[in-house]
C-alpha cells in the first residue's frame, strides 16, 4: 500500500455520472501509509480535446497528457490517500476517575500501546525505561516527547476526547492530564504509558471521555475513561428558631457565586 499507483482501466462513465473508487486498507504495523489514486480519462471515440496554445498548456496544466498535434489526449485526477491505522480497543471497561464535587483527586491511568515501530536508532535492549522530556509543554494538546535515554526518540500527541462539545465545555477546565513515565518493550513492540489525571469537579456529574494517543508515525490508540463527581458535602446547617405560633421567624445567610 506504500508508494503504488492504482489505475482503473476500461471503465466507462456517462456524462454527469458518478464513479466510486474502492480503496482497501490492511495495515501491518502501527504507522501511516501513503499512496495516491490516479484517474486518467480519455474520450471513448479516441479523439483528442482541441487546445490551441500548446505552450501555455505545457506550462500551466501539468495533469494532462498531450498528443503530438498539441491536443489534450487525456486528463488526470490525482487523489492522495493516507492510511492511518487505529488499534482495536483493548479496554472494554473504562478507567474510573471518581471525586466528590468541590474536591480534587489525582489518579494514575496506565495504557498499553501495541504494535509500536521502533526508530531506526533503537537500541537492542529488550526493555527500556522511558522518561518524559520536561522541556516540552505538559499541556495535553502539545506533543509529549518520550526517549529511552540513548538515541531513540518517540513523540505522541495525547489528549482527552469528549462525546460532545457541551461535555467538553463542562470538563475542559475541570480535568488535567500529563504523561509522567513509561516503559518500552522493543521485543514485543509495546509501550506502556502512565498518565496522571487531575479531576476537580464543581458539581455532581457523570461523563465519559476517550484518552487518545497518536504517534507521529501515524498510529492511533484509544482508551475509555469515566469521570464521576458525587454529591458535595453539606456547606452548613441553618437553624430557624420559632418566635411563637403563627409568627414568622427569619434567618439570613450569604451565597457566593463561583462565576461573574
Amino acid at each position: 500500500y506504500h508508494n503504488y499507483l492504482f489505475y482503473l482501466t476500461g471503465t466507462q462513465l456517462a456524462p454527469k455520472g458518478n464513479l466510486d473508487i474502492p480503496v482497501l486498507f490492511l495495515p501491518e504495523t502501527m504507522k501511516m501509509y501513503e499512496t495516491v489514486v490516479v484517474v486518467h480519462i480519455k474520450r471513448e471515440n479516441g479523439e483528442n480535446w482541441p487546445y490551441e496554445d500548446s505552450a501555455e498548456l505545457n506550462k500551466g496544466l501539468r495533469r494532462v497528457t498531450v498528443a503530438e498535434n498539441g491536443g489534450i489526449q487525456g486528463i488526470l485526477w490525482i487523489y492522495p490517500v493516507h492510511g492511518i491505522p487505529e488499534a482495536p480497543q483493548q479496554k472494554l471497561v473504562p478507567d474510573v476517575v471518581r471525586c466528590q464535587a468541590r474536591q480534587r483527586v489525582e489518579r494514575r491511568v496506565e495504557v498499553l500501546l501495541t504494535g509500536v515501530i521502533p526508530g531506526a536508532n533503537a537500541t537492542p535492549a529488550t526493555r527500556n525505561s522511558l522518561r518524559v522530556n520536561t522541556n516540552k509543554p505538559a499541556d495535553i494538546q502539545e506533543f509529549v516527547q518520550v526517549t529511552d535515554g540513548f538515541s531513540t526518540t518517540m513523540e505522541f500527541l495525547c489528549k482527552l476526547q469528549y462525546q460532545s462539545n457541551e461535555i467538553q465545555s463542562q470538563l475542559g477546565t475541570l480535568v488535567g492530564m500529563h504523561l509522567i513515565e513509561g516503559e518500552w518493550d522493543t521485543e514485543s513492540r509495546t509501550i506502556t504509558l502512565i498518565f496522571n489525571i487531575v479531576f476537580a469537579p464543581n458539581k455532581p456529574m457523570r461523563n465519559e471521555a476517550t484518552l487518545v494517543v497518536q504517534s507521529t508515525t501515524g498510529g492511533i490508540w484509544k482508551f475509555p475513561v469515566l469521570f464521576i463527581a458525587t454529591e458535595p458535602e453539606v456547606d452548613d446547617v441553618i437553624n430557624i428558631e420559632a418566635a411563637g405560633l403563627n409568627k414568622e421567624s427569619i434567618v439570613g445567610f450569604k451565597l457566593t457565586s463561583q462565576t461573574r
